[in-house]
């Protein structure tokens, strides 16, 4: 990816969860773990992909017919589209007459997207608020990512960003030199587990976490808690501990959902946590307590 543009699925504004203030979230395509209970499966790869909505399609299969990589191929009675043959030239989407498919990625340059977070300058200023960098992973674009930073920093905004953390140190570190607040997702304490549930270990992981905290970055781990992944007793009390480990007092709980199940679908990609129920926060009441009499400030 050059500095100066990327691939981008996503520009939502007006948010008020992904760090502090009223926020403008960006988010990037690209992530090099592969979660099992990913909520995004449309954000792993650093292209654009096409989704299928069974719902809308009349079953004409004029995609299969005009895409002239042949990547549009019916299996089982349903449409995939193989993302290694695929252009994204976007002539099945824009000829497709139910709106069955539908794009995920588009490349933008840095003003593009700057123009887009800078419409809302006045709440940032209000608030507290600014720009944040998610995904995916921001990581998986460094370049682009430093470049939105930069640009960001010179209009006084506010920086956030949502990040795995896996990434080499110096890249990872020229990356959040102008990044204000870093929401830090910590899977694992265990890198074999980890790695069975995400596809990396967590040694990079938290050894960038732990570089964070000692740049005396604003750093907030937070843990998706995953049924029969970490979600047991020791799971809390060995992910407390790697906080303080690394230099952190406080984290963030976020449950388990299933808000991204119809994507897997749309996709024609297997999702592992299909029919798991979903986690509350009156579910994790014990789970939480754990972190607070390992002394970390655990809240959802």
């Amino acid at each position: 990816m050059a500095k100066d543009r990327g691939i981008v699925f996503n520009i939502q504004k007006f948010s008020v969860n992904d760090g502090p203030g009223i926020r403008t979230v960006v988010f990037l395509k690209g992530c090099p773990l592969r979660c099992r209970w990913c909520a995004n499966p449309e954000s792993q790869l650093v292209q654009a992909e096409i989704l299928w909505d069974e719902k809308k399609c009349i079953g004409c299969h004029h995609c299969l017919n005009i895409c002239p990589q042949k990547a549009v191929v019916l299996k089982d009675g349903k449409i995939s589209v193989n993302p290694s043959k695929c252009t994204g030239c976007g002539k099945c989407f824009r000829e497709c007459p139910g709106k069955a498919l539908k794009n995920e990625g588009e490349m933008k340059t840095v003003k593009e997207v700057m123009d887009v977070v800078m419409q809302d300058l006045p709440f940032y200023e209000e608030s507290g608020g600014g720009i944040t960098l998610s995904g995916g992973e921001m990581l998986a674009q460094p370049e682009f990512a430093r470049s939105l930073l930069l640009e960001a920093k010179k209009h006084g905004l506010h920086t956030c960003c949502e990040t795995t953390g896996f990434a080499k140190q110096e890249i990872f570190a020229s990356v959040i030199e102008n990044i204000d607040t870093i929401l830090f997702d910590v899977k694992h304490w265990n890198s074999i587990i980890h790695r069975e549930g995400t596809a990396v270990g967590n040694e990079l992981i938290l050894s960038n976490l732990k570089y964070a905290f000692e740049q005396g970055k604003d750093v907030l781990p937070r843990i998706p808690v995953i049924p029969g992944f970490n979600d047991f007793p020791e799971d809390a009390a060995n992910l407390a501990r790697v906080i303080k480990e690394t230099g952190g007092t406080r984290c963030q709980l976020l449950p388990f959902h299933q808000f991204g199940e119809n994507k897997y679908d749309q996709l024609g990609r297997e999702y592992a946590y299909r029919n798991v129920n979903a986690y509350h926060r009156e579910d994790l009441e014990e789970y939480r307590q754990t972190f607070i009499d390992h002394g970390i400030d655990a809240f959802f």
